[in-house]
């Protein structure tokens, strides 16, 4: 049985990945700092022998090098990372810590595993579309050869990473792959991010915060798409290789909010929906567009998404509906305020 480690495993996409692993008949070890975006929840009904979980940051070399040579693992999934570009706004150095200097430390931990070892250890880093920057004035869709111009200070970390694992494939021949994904939704979801707040301020009968006029315009795929993608990629990726993963699929945030409600609406009558949509001042220095082009991997590893938009949200809000407790183990003052004020 092949063993991998998952970090960031208590989050959103760590969390549906590792189900999909022990699915697959993988040994999962999840290392996770248990976080304010990390929840056990996630995991609660998960009984299998073949997973183990370690609380542990990634910037702690030495103890991951402990895991690292007692399990042996073939794969590393790395989504250990900060990744709401509100609070980068507000707080950059949580990203420059978790997601620069963790993937710095998480490599060295690696390299001399590697080293001592003479492992075919494998690193599968997942990124994001964030760092090919605004694509509002751009008619082509980013491909993986796109220049990289972040926004953000997420973004930035995120390219920094990209650029670090990069020079460690140059340098050290280090056995990595880099996804660059575009925006996930799916069950889990910590209720910051778009999708599932929405969901959240239905179901509470709260107003719908849209930034500026509703145009801002990202690219959706359901997250057990993107997990598929992850493990084809541990399989059968290019070492040294990035790959784009996504939909094709965009939505502007207003398109994206009279979606969900509409949804609500048509297949979910029993709850009573009051929420009306409010425009809120935008955030400082907010990318209008975020679009990738996927086929690199539809072509070379014959992946592509088989949940559409519809029936994805369907089965999303289905998910929130049915575990209410969810959002219980939350401490609402994480997601409930709209973040990014500062410059407001």
């Amino acid at each position: 049985m092949k063993k991998v480690i998952v970090t960031g495993g208590y989050g959103f996409i760590g969390s549906n990945l590792i189900k999909l692993l022990i699915k697959k008949k993988y040994y999962v070890i999840n290392i996770d700092n248990c976080s304010y975006s990390s929840n056990k929840y996630n995991l609660n009904n998960l009984n299998s022998k073949n997973y183990l979980f370690f609380k542990l940051d990634i910037n702690e070399k030495k103890k991951i090098l402990n895991i690292l040579k007692k399990f042996k693992p073939v794969v590393v999934f790395n989504l250990a990372a900060e990744t709401h570009v509100d609070r980068s706004i507000d707080s950059p150095e949580p990203f420059i810590k978790s997601n620069i200097n963790g993937v710095f430390n998480l490599l060295e931990a690696m390299q001399k595993y590697r080293k001592d070892y003479k492992s075919k250890i494998k690193l599968v880093h997942i990124s994001t579309d964030e760092v090919y920057g605004d694509m509002g004035r751009i008619k082509q869709r980013a491909d993986e050869k796109f220049s990289y111009k972040p926004s953000s200070p997420y973004a930035a970390s995120k390219a920094s990473a990209d650029h670090l694992i990069k020079s460690y494939i140059r340098t050290y021949k280090f056995p990595a792959i880099i996804s660059n994904c575009s925006n996930n939704y799916g069950p889990k979801q910590f209720p910051e991010k778009l999708i599932p707040k929405i969901i959240f301020n239905i179901l509470n009968n709260l107003p719908i915060p849209i930034y500026g006029r509703g145009l801002n315009c990202r690219e959706w795929i359901y997250v057990d798409d993107h997990c598929r993608a992850l493990e084809i990629l541990s399989r059968r990726g290019y070492i040294g290789q990035n790959y784009n993963i996504g939909s094709n699929k965009n939505l502007s945030n207003l398109q994206l909010s009279k979606l969900i409600i509409k949804i609500f609406k048509n297949s979910f009558p029993k709850i009573k929906n009051k929420s009306k949509i409010i425009f809120v001042k935008d955030r400082p220095g907010h990318d209008l567009k975020y679009a990738i082009n996927s086929n690199k991997i539809r072509k070379e590893l014959k992946w592509k998404p088989i949940n559409n938009i519809n029936e994805g949200l369907k089965k999303t809000i289905k998910w929130y509906i049915d575990n209410p407790e969810y959002f219980k183990n939350l401490n609402k003052k994480d997601y409930i305020n709209r973040l990014g004020l500062k410059n407001d």
